[in-house]
């Protein structure tokens, strides 16, 4: 062991800089706190005051949450205590910015929770049965899409340009993958017609035809549809019934063109033509 006095074991130095002799051993491999001296003979490690005081910069860096490669590029960088105090600044505005975040997070946890909760209640508690279904034959306006399941509504609002006056009853979709597609589903948003007018631009004209269907209302946001569905494809299974595309949602109520309106009180028919196995 070294004679200077002012050199310390690695054990002496770990109860002078409050780190634990692993945390040593790794802040070295990192190259954050380099030893004054190693023994080439025994591989000890000997640390000084300098050292002392870089280590008691790297654990107060380590309890404001910095990350090592920060603490790292700090040490390499700063000079003096001004340079360090900018850095604490800069690390204070990003925990601030991450504590608003993860506020943001902690609300809409609470809220998908919540609806979670509600949605698996109505599921349970629900008024609305999977029924068996003969769909009349009806007049659509339809505007074929090709994208994310949320852009049906510029389609709706399409139509509803187009056809105007001609347009009754709700509004509903064709679903023609059979899976579920983020970003380029197969589509068509559609509107009852009063009567068979011509098509124009992009907006076809045409009658729907008359389908058996297993039919069941949902009541709740759109993207907990899938519960629906699944007690949907179970009852088909059940019945021997093989489910055909293109299925149909139909939107007894939902958002407003304005107002959006309570998810949880959104209905929504699910219709999955049928035919027997």
């Amino acid at each position: 062991m070294p004679k200077d006095p002012h050199l310390f074991s690695i054990g002496e130095f770990s109860q002078i800089s409050g780190l634990s002799v692993k945390a040593l051993r790794f802040y070295d491999e990192k190259g954050l706190l380099k030893p004054a001296q190693v023994d080439p003979t025994t591989d000890y490690r000997y640390y000084d005051d300098a050292c002392a005081e870089r280590a008691r910069v790297i654990a107060r860096l380590r309890d404001l949450q910095f990350p090592l490669n920060e603490i790292g590029r700090i040490l390499a960088e700063c000079s003096d205590e001004a340079d360090l105090m900018g850095a604490m600044r800069r690390q204070q505005r990003t925990i601030t910015e991450r504590m608003q975040a993860d506020r943001k997070t902690v609300k809409a946890l609470e809220e998908v929770i919540a609806q979670e909760t509600e949605a698996a209640r109505l599921l349970e508690t629900s008024r609305f049965a999977v029924q068996e279904k003969q769909l009349d034959p009806v007049v659509i306006a339809g505007l074929r899409m090709k994208g994310r399941y949320e852009d049906c509504g510029r389609g709706f609002s399409t139509i509803a340009r187009v056809m105007g006056r001609h347009l009754t009853g709700r509004p509903l979709c064709l679903y023609y993958d059979g899976e579920y597609r983020e970003e380029d589903a197969s589509f068509e948003a559609c509107f009852p017609l009063r009567r068979e007018v011509p098509s124009r631009d992009e907006v076809c004209v045409r009658v729907l035809e008359a389908q058996r269907c297993l039919s069941m209302v949902h009541q709740g946001p759109y993207p907990q549809l899938g519960r629906s569905y699944r007690k949907l494809l179970v009852e088909a299974k059940r019945r021997g019934f093989t489910v055909h595309l293109p299925t149909r949602e139909v939107y007894l109520k939902g958002p407003g063109m304005i107002f959006k309106g309570n998810p949880m009180r959104y209905v929504t028919e699910i219709q999955l033509p049928i035919k027997e196995s």
